[in-house]
């Protein structure tokens, strides 16, 4: 994989890791130790782990890479799309969250359908 395709910013990576003090180098020490090695979670579910952070942080360039190293990992269609279908789910359940908590604020402690009224999620 050429990363530089991924973000034109890459192309300056090595330069940069000298001015970072070597921190790119141990960025990428850490991927290859943590993300890219099988433990007891296989390599392949620990970069679907890190497509799912990216995709939250709203990283593309990360996205991008991590979904390359997926398929290289053999990671198939089907388990991307299910995997991907996780984000867009918490995407919805994150953004309703902040919604009710912004909506709690409005309405005070005092108002029903607080916590000890689950009735609010059941319909």
């Amino acid at each position: 994989m050429d990363i530089k395709t991924i973000d034109p910013a890459l192309d300056l990576l090595k330069v940069f890791g000298k001015l970072a003090k070597g921190t790119t180098v141990d960025i990428e020490r850490m991927r290859q130790k943590v993300i890219f090695s099988d433990g007891l979670i296989p390599k392949k579910y620990k970069t679907l782990a890190a497509v799912l952070w990216a995709v939250s942080s709203r990283c593309e360039p990360c996205a991008k890479y991590y979904v390359a190293k997926a398929k290289e990992f053999g990671v198939t269609e089907e388990e991307i799309g299910e995997a991907l279908a996780i984000a867009s789910t918490m995407g919805g359940c994150v953004g309703e969250m902040w919604a009710l908590k912004a909506f709690k604020a409005f309405k005070g402690d005092t108002e029903e359908g607080t916590v000890d009224d689950p009735s609010c999620c059941t319909t």
